[in-house]
């Protein structure tokens, strides 16, 4: 049964048409740890480290794909419920040949400058080597992971998020059986996890471009713009602004926990967040998914005025945010000698560092859920300034101050707890907010 924008929700419908996009996040985070396994297992916890190293820095110049996609797709979704469906598809094809542009000059910069960025994040010796090796293939195929990242806010503008879940499956086999053959088969290393990352990349790109490219069932198709619509694009900025912030801060405080763990223990400290990082991908990608995946709905609604489908969908999304918070955190306590074992085993010391910051670390997604879901409803309101607020103290100002301090009175135990501190204020401002602007929006 086909779920249009401009449907009435239940909980049963809100799940069913948000679970393609919740399901491709997951997928995309489970290709994403079966990456860090093959390194962890084949090539070693250097080159694990390595690829944490680099790759902050990869998803910190993805953020201006995340912003167009995610305030992009708010715009496009309001004007289709305005029924301005020639304009709305203009706006798109706007966004995306810019995205494709960005993409291009970054990827150039990336690889002319990955010497200096790895040096600048301190690696040395072979760390220094493996960072340079990984990083060239993975700037390289920048533009098409920028392209992905956008595609997959607009599938869902477009009423098609199961097809961009099939995509995404593709996308993902295609880097898992490349890291098997690459790694194991060929015995190509590092390069091989950065060459089966970019192949999975350059399918989850090209595919959705050649399909809004050609003329499809969807609501949105890649045409000519008529002009530039400097308006809208700097509407998009700032209605994605948040999700930039977000993702931007996240890399840099990414950074930051490498520079405080090598500072507290070496490498192996390195090693241990990599892990945490890839684990964390699946349970925040549960979260993202539901945000993306239902911001579009409010978007719509929002444009048509319907205010008591806005109220519906806002008082139900809350509630299963905050049920999904619990039930998460107790999964990730009960699964954490699991999840962490399949990367580390083989090294008894680094499976007990990583054992021990994982379960401090999960505590986090408790209130993570529901601030980033509130920071996407206010993107999905076309109101970037305060989704990007949220994002920015939540991300930057809470985080970075949290692992900057509590490690000076918790020393390592406060570097895995500097998340799960940080989104307790996060939480307070969102609900501020959330109450704040009931009225404004009537939700």
């Amino acid at each position: 049964m086909h779920i249009s924008l401009s449907s009435h929700f239940t909980y049963f419908r809100l799940l069913r048409f948000t679970m393609p996009t919740i399901v491709m996040m997951i997928f995309m985070s489970l290709y994403s740890i079966v990456d860090g396994v093959f390194v962890s297992n084949f090539v070693g916890k250097t080159a694990l480290a390595a690829v944490n190293l680099i790759f902050p820095v990869c998803m910190a110049l993805c953020t201006i794909a995340f912003m167009v996609g995610t305030g992009g797709s708010a715009v496009v979704a309001r004007t289709l419920g305005e029924e301005k469906e020639t304009l709305a598809q203009e706006y798109f094809s706007q966004l995306i040949y810019l995205t494709l542009a960005v993409g291009l000059l970054l990827s150039v910069l990336g690889v002319a400058f990955t010497p200096q960025i790895a040096a600048a994040l301190g690696a040395e010796g072979d760390l220094l080597k493996d960072t340079i090796l990984y990083g060239r293939i993975l700037f390289g195929g920048q533009t098409a992971f920028m392209l992905q990242s956008a595609f997959q806010c607009f599938f869902v503008a477009a009423e098609k998020p199961g097809l961009s879940l099939k995509i995404n499956i593709a996308s993902g086999v295609t880097n898992m059986v490349l890291d098997a053959v690459f790694i194991v088969g060929f015995h190509w290393g590092l390069a091989g996890a950065a060459a089966a990352t970019v192949a999975g990349q350059l399918v989850g790109s090209g595919i959705p471009l050649v399909y809004f490219a050609r003329k499809n069932n969807s609501l949105l198709r890649l045409r000519r713009p008529r002009r530039f619509y400097g308006k809208i694009l700097g509407q998009a900025c700032v209605n994605g602004s948040s999700e930039m912030v977000a993702n931007l801060s996240a890399s840099l405080v990414n950074i930051l926990y490498n520079f405080q763990l090598m500072a507290l223990v070496g490498e192996d400290g390195v090693a241990a967040y990599s892990v945490l990082m890839y684990v964390n991908f699946v349970f925040t990608g549960t979260y993202l998914g539901f945000a993306l995946g239902s911001a579009p709905l409010v978007s719509y609604h929002y444009g048509a005025g319907n205010r008591e489908e806005l109220h519906n969908l806002f008082q139900m999304s809350r509630r299963l945010v905050a049920v999904a918070g619990v039930l998460l955190t107790l999964m990730a306590e009960a699964l954490a000698a699991l999840l962490v074992g399949a990367f580390t085993k083989y090294d008894p010391s680094l499976y007990a560092l990583t054992l021990r910051g994982f379960r401090l670390y999960a505590l986090a997604f408790l209130a993570m859920g529901l601030n980033l879901w509130s920071s996407a409803f206010f993107t999905a309101l076309n109101n970037g300034v305060v989704s990007a607020v949220i994002a920015f103290l939540r991300t930057l100002v809470f985080q970075v101050a949290a692992v900057l301090l509590l490690p000076q009175v918790l020393a390592l135990d406060g570097v895995w707890l500097a998340v799960a501190v940080a989104e307790v204020p996060a939480l307070l401002v969102s609900a501020a907010f959330l109450k704040g602007k009931r009225k404004q929006y009537g939700y």
